[in-house]
Order: structure tokens, then sequence, then C-alpha cells
């Protein structure tokens, strides 16, 4: 995990999921703009995920337990599409903020990643 990639996806997830959260209790529908923003927060997740699976193969470990690292990176994928089905599937206002709130689910899952990676708290 390095610190760009995980600066980088902190940051965009959590104004990703700002956005959403402030559209959905606004009233907006889920949209491409708030979807597709989830979409990309789901794709620096797998780029995450391929990133350190190299970084694994090769020796690399996580500082923690690498096991528990990819037990919250596996999960956190799951919450991104878990959350854009419902808002493809049930197109309300509460869909985008259930959006908003995946993407700042991320945001923290991402933190506490980090942690377990460097081993620092």
């Amino acid at each position: 995990m390095t610190e760009v990639l995980y600066l980088s996806q902190l940051w965009f997830s959590a104004a990703a999921g700002l956005f959403a959260l402030a559209l959905g209790l606004f009233g907006r529908l889920p949209s491409v703009w708030t979807v597709g923003s989830l979409g990309v927060v789901l794709l620096g997740l797998l780029i995450q995920f391929g990133y350190t699976t190299w970084l694994v193969v090769g020796g690399a470990e996580a500082a923690v337990d690498t096991v528990e690292f990819y037990a919250y990176l596996v999960v956190a994928i799951m919450v991104p599409v878990g959350a854009g089905f419902w808002a493809l599937v049930e197109r309300n206002r509460w869909s985008t903020v259930i959006l908003g709130l995946a993407s700042l689910t991320v945001t923290i899952m991402l933190v506490r990643m980090h942690q377990i990676w460097t081993g620092s708290y």
C-alpha cells in the first residue's frame, strides 16, 4: 500500500461521500455523478487489491497482519458494489444518501487498512 495511492483514495472517497450525502439530503435521485463517483472509489479499491497482491507475491507483508488487511480490503470492495446495486434498483433520495455513506465507510476502512499495513496507530 503506497502512500500516494492511499492518500488519493482517501481524499476522493471522502469528497465523493460528502458530495453524494449532500445531494441525497437535498432530495436528489441517484445520478451518473453519484453512482459514477462511487464507481471511481471501487476502481481505486480494485487497483489497491491488484497492487498489494503484487507486493505480497513479491515478498512484502503488512506490518500487523496481511490476512486482516485483505479481509478489510475485500469487505471495502463489497460496500460500493452493494450500495451501487441498491441505488440502481431503488431510485430515491435515500439511495443517494446510501451512496454517500458507502463512500464514507470506504474512507474509514482505508484508514484502518493503512494502519494495518504500516503498523502505525
